[in-house]
């Protein structure tokens, strides 16, 4: 078997930030590294789970609602995955990232989807951690560009 795109990024060099991943036909992979692949410190589950609800919610509330493909957490626990149609421009999705984060770091309330009926691990949830994690993202792309979202080899 062919080795998959991600495989090929050197992950020893990646750092906190937010990258295109890959193109495919009209959908852009956005890969947003939350932590330092390898480094020992992870994303917990419930942080990351309230994190994604939160950051889902966010993201298909958004003026860019009808272009957001998929929003996930990497299986590593080291990010997110965004998936949005090439409509929306990289400047824009960066904003849109600031922005969720924003969201979340503030977040109060009770989180979106977190009923039984609505959610196959619903107790499993984080709200303090997510709001730390998405405040130091915050942080990490205060000042982020396009530029910056080319991988380094």
């Amino acid at each position: 078997m062919k080795t998959i795109a991600s495989f090929t990024v050197n992950h020893d060099k990646l750092k906190k930030g937010m990258y295109v991943s890959r193109i495919d036909g009209d959908v852009i992979t956005y890969d947003i590294r939350m932590r330092v692949p390898n480094g020992g410190d992870y994303l917990s589950n419930g942080a990351m789970h309230t994190f994604e609800h939160l950051f889902a919610t966010y993201a298909r509330n958004s003026e860019f609602e009808s272009s957001v493909i998929y929003v996930g957490p990497m299986g590593c626990r080291t990010g997110f995955y965004l998936l949005l149609r090439d409509d929306v421009s990289r400047s824009d999705a960066i904003r849109l990232v600031k922005e969720a984060f924003a969201f979340i770091s503030s977040f109060e309330g009770e989180i979106p989807g977190t009923k039984r009926w609505e959610c196959g691990n619903y107790l499993d949830h984080d709200l303090e951690g997510a709001k730390a994690d998405a405040a130091d993202m915050c942080e990490v792309l205060k000042d982020w560009t396009e530029e910056k979202m080319v991988y380094e080899n």
